[in-house]
């Protein structure tokens, strides 16, 4: 969940991800794409991407799921 105002400090991770927006309102860039995001938006970010929410203008409820599990590519 991020709170409206709130700053993603995600970095890119080792695991391709795929957001579903439960609720709330907010941009989204992946890479050099910036988009609006709302209830309903499915969103699919490839491993080692650079993505980050930002003007997040109501809390956002997001699902996501990380395939394969997260961290599980991580270098240990």
């Amino acid at each position: 969940m991020c709170a409206a105002g709130d700053t993603d400090p995600q970095q890119p991770h080792t695991e391709d991800e795929i957001y579903y927006v439960v609720s709330g309102s907010a941009r989204l860039q992946v890479g050099d794409e910036d988009r609006e995001i709302k209830p309903g938006t499915v969103i699919f970010v490839e491993t080692d991407a650079p993505h980050r929410f930002h003007s997040i203008t109501e809390t956002l409820t997001l699902l996501v799921v990380f395939a394969p599990p997260r961290r599980s590519r991580a270098e240990g």
